[in-house]
C-alpha cells in the first residue's frame, strides 16, 4: 500500500468505504466529504493499493481544540497552520482490504505529518470496541466522550506526539 494526500477523484471510493464501515447515522456524508477533501487535503491521507485504488483512508482538522466536537462532523474547521492538536474525524478500511494493518499505517502515516506542523496530540473518539486497537496504536483512553453522535456511547482517546 501507498499512502498519500487524498485527491479530489477518490471522493466515490472514499464514501463507499465510509459507508462499508459505519452504521447509516454514523456514517459521514457525500458532502461532508466534499467539504473535507477542500478544506483539509493536507490531512487527508489515503491508502492506495498497487493500481491505486483507494483501500482505506484518515481525515480530521488540525484545531486548538483537544477533543473532536459533535459540531466538526457536520461543518469541517479550517486547519492550522501550525501547533494545536490532529484530530480525526473518520478512519475507514475497505472491508476487502481489513487484516493488512491499513488503519494502523494510515495512524502512523497523519503522526508523522502531524508531527512535522508541531501538533501536540493525535486526538479521535471511538466506540467501545475499538478502544483496544487504538490503545495498541499508543493512544490514552481518556473516558466518555461528550459526544452525542449517532446516539452512541464514544471515548476520547488522545495519543501525545510533541
Amino acid at each position: 500500500m501507498k499512502i498519500d494526500q487524498v485527491k479530489p477523484t477518490d471522493l466515490k471510493r472514499i464514501v463507499a468505504i465510509e459507508k462499508a464501515g459505519f452504521s447509516p447515522e454514523e456514517a459521514g456524508s457525500e458532502a461532508a466529504f466534499q467539504q473535507r477533501i477542500r478544506q483539509l487535503a493536507a490531512t487527508f491521507l489515503v491508502a492506495r493499493d498497487s493500481t491505486g485504488i483507494v483501500q482505506g483512508f484518515i481525515v480530521g482538522p488540525a484545531v486548538a481544540e483537544l477533543f473532536v466536537l459533535d459540531w466538526m462532523y457536520e461543518m469541517t474547521p479550517q486547519n492550522l497552520e501550525t501547533g494545536g492538536h490532529q484530530l480525526v474525524l473518520s478512519l475507514a478500511v475497505s472491508p476487502a482490504a481489513q487484516g493488512q494493518h491499513i488503519g494502523s499505517d494510515l495512524l502512523a502515516a497523519l503522526t508523522v505529518v502531524a508531527q512535522r506542523a508541531n501538533r501536540r496530540t493525535l486526538s479521535l473518539t471511538c466506540l467501545d470496541r475499538l478502544v483496544a486497537f487504538y490503545e495498541k496504536n499508543g493512544f490514552e483512553n481518556c473516558g466518555v466522550a461528550e459526544s452525542d453522535h449517532a446516539d452512541e456511547v464514544w471515548y476520547n482517546m488522545v495519543k501525545t506526539i510533541a
